[in-house]
C-alpha cells in the first residue's frame, strides 16, 4: 500500500526526530519538530507526558549513552499517524534509571506511532523493550537464569 502526500511528509517529520534529534543530540530541530501542545500517551518511568518531559527523557538517553543511534527498520503512516519500527544502539557511560556505566554496549528495540500536524509531532505511543535493556546491563537476572 503507498503513503498519502500527507503520510509521506509525516514520515519524513518522524524520520527528522528519529535521526538528527534522537541520534545526533539536535535540540534545535527538536523544537522545531514538536508542538507545544505534545502529549506523550505512554511516557516512561518517572518522564512528564509534555513537549518539556520527552525532551528531558531524549538527554537522558544521549547522556547514558553518549553514542546513542537508532537504526530504522520500516516506517508506515495511515494518513498523519506514522508507526516506526526501530532498534537503538549505544554505550552505556552514564547514571540510566538509577543504574552506574558499566561500559556495557546495549541495543533495544520499540514501536513508536506518532502524530504530526503542519508539520510538527502531536501525540506519541509506543513499547520499548527496556526489560531487555536493563538485564544487559546487569541490573535484573535474564529470564531463565537464576539470581
Amino acid at each position: 500500500m503507498a503513503n498519502s502526500t500527507v503520510g509521506d511528509a509525516a514520515i519524513a517529520v518522524i524520520r527528522r526526530n528519529t535521526e538528527e534529534v534522537q541520534g545526533r543530540g539536535d535540540w534545535d530541530v527538536y523544537d522545531e519538530l514538536f508542538a507545544d501542545d505534545f502529549v506523550d500517551h505512554t511516557p516512561q518511568p518517572g518522564a512528564a507526558a509534555d513537549k518539556a518531559g520527552v525532551k528531558a527523557l531524549y538527554r537522558g538517553m544521549r547522556t547514558a549513552f553518549p553514542d546513542f543511534h537508532p537504526e530504522i527498520h520500516w516506517q508506515a503512516a495511515a494518513g498523519d499517524l506514522v508507526t516506526t519500527y526501530k532498534t537503538y544502539h549505544g554505550t552505556h557511560r552514564g547514571d540510566f534509571l538509577g543504574i552506574p556505566a558499566t561500559g556495557k554496549r546495549i541495543s533495544f528495540y520499540t514501536v513508536d506511532a506518532m502524530r504530526v500536524v503542519d508539520g510538527r509531532i502531536t501525540e506519541h505511543w509506543g513499547v520499548a523493550t527496556l526489560l531487555d535493556l536493563v538485564q544487559q546491563l546487569d541490573a535484573v537476572p535474564r529470564l531463565g537464569t537464576k539470581a
